[in-house]
């Protein structure tokens, strides 16, 4: 295939990339030479960067990747690179040995003037949710690791202000399970490549937060002697605080809490919460146990799917393995944090809760209310009328109250209009034509002890 020549033969070759662009990595970064030809008042000169863009795509057609449709059950990797004037991304999965990944989709954008003026933060959130929209079919289906250069994630659900596209971002992304993850967490890369053809001056990891997705309900089967363990920890500004909850085979609650008088990080609080739970359970004489969380840095390590360098959570890895030796069986399952809700609670508690050892700490009780408080209080009659004295008069006598003014009489008239005395009784009518009766103090505390009667 020859190099395009003329303006037309360049549109003619962009139009035709354009249907194979999921297959080709970068492909508008690759492309912004030839680009750059079919600008307003631009001569069309096929230069050598043009030259080595268009070898570069033809090479690349040569030897296309084998792309492979997701798997469900397996959470995918997308890979998000964003520059000045564009963005690239490749969503990925593992293959079942958890290896080697492959590639699924290939997405590249050109960012318009506008957005090219956004910070990179901004950028990179737009780029995310451009991405998503695109590959909605799979992201719906699956939990997303996101490798990017930042963490936008963070920054659109986090932030204390949203501006009118930061809300459209999260509205669009909150359907999504999508969690940031860095790129050294990977132990292997297939896709190290598409990173490379991207090369960023100050590109760094930022943070390690893996979500999995490889169960998607806490349990299918029932075993009588199974316990659960569902661990959570907190770290904050007001400290440190972990969380566990333990549930019998009988489905018996058990939580338990505690605070963390140490300085420690959040993956240290997270190892912390899971040590306690493991050592309650076997307190508890388990001798199989499920152990839930949504620290998946914590879960992968103790799957050892994930190697552990950290010299501050080596040891807590290794007290977590040797307790496991105890059960006949112990798993480590990975939960996202919506389905950890009560072990998250007894963290944070836990975590600001400020304890004075010289006082006693009482229990806490927790009620469930159907209604608004305000529902349940009776005004006081201070001059012994019923509160529609004025209005029933009114009805029957058409006599103002003494000394009130025009403005108070208009409202009189006024609420009377919907009231009406029958026998002695005033009554209200409804919006739907249901007739109201009106009580006074006596009469309401006599229907809420004995109830309506009909």
């Amino acid at each position: 295939m020859p190099p395009p020549s003329t303006e037309k033969e360049v549109r003619g070759f962009l139009g035709r990339l354009n249907y194979i662009s999921r297959f080709i990595s970068q492909l508008t970064a690759t492309c912004e030479p030839i680009f750059k030809l079919l600008r307003k008042n631009q001569t069309v000169v096929w230069n050598q960067e043009c030259q080595n863009a268009f070898e570069k795509i033809r090479q690349y057609l040569q030897n296309p990747p084998i792309l492979a449709p997701p798997v469900l059950g397996r959470p995918l990797i997308m890979y998000l690179t964003v520059l000045d004037g564009a963005m690239g991304c490749v969503l990925g999965q593992h293959d079942e040995t958890g290896k080697k990944e492959h590639a699924i989709y290939y997405l590249s954008k050109k960012f318009t003037d506008v957005e090219t003026r956004y910070t990179m933060l901004e950028r990179t959130c737009c780029a995310l949710a451009w991405a998503a929209h695109r590959l909605r079919q799979y992201m719906l289906c699956h939990t997303t690791y996101l490798i990017s250069k930042m963490d936008p994630i963070k920054y659109i659900f986090e932030k204390p202000a949203l501006t009118g596209r930061i809300a459209r971002w999260q509205v669009m992304l909150s359907e999504y399970d999508i969690t940031y993850v860095t790129q050294k967490a990977i132990k292997g890369s297939a896709l190290a490549d598409y990173l490379a053809n991207q090369p960023v001056d100050d590109y760094k990891s930022m943070q390690c937060e893996f979500p999995d997705e490889s169960i998607m309900v806490l349990s299918e089967e029932y075993d009588d002697g199974k316990w659960t363990l569902l661990f959570d920890g907190a770290s904050n500004i007001m400290g440190h605080g972990i969380g566990v909850v333990l549930i019998s085979p009988k489905k018996k609650f058990i939580p338990i809490t505690a605070r963390l008088c140490f300085d420690c990080t959040n993956n240290m609080a997270e190892y912390e919460a899971c040590a306690m739970g493991v050592l309650a359970a076997l307190e508890s004489k388990a001798k199989v146990l499920e152990v839930y969380g949504d620290s998946a840095l914590v879960i992968n390590q103790l799957n050892q799917e994930w190697e552990t360098r950290d010299k501050k959570l080596i040891p807590y890895f290794t007290y977590i393995k040797e307790l496991s030796l105890e059960f006949d069986k112990i798993t480590f399952h990975h939960v996202p944090r919506e389905d950890n809700q009560l072990a998250d609670a007894l963290a944070t508690l836990s975590s600001m809760f400020q304890i004075n050892r010289n006082d006693e700490i009482p229990s806490i009780k927790m009620e469930s209310r159907d209604y608004p408080a305000y529902c349940h209080v009776m005004e006081e009659e201070t001059d012994g009328k019923p509160w529609y004295h004025d209005i029933k008069h009114y009805l029957i006598n058409r006599e103002y109250p003494p000394g009130i003014s025009e403005n108070e009489k208009r409202t009189l008239r006024r609420l009377s209009a919907s009231f009406f005395v029958n026998e002695n009784i005033l009554y209200k009518r409804n919006h739907d034509m249901v007739l109201l009766r009106c009580v006074d103090v006596n009469e309401a505390k006599e229907i809420l002890r004995t109830g309506p009667q009909t």
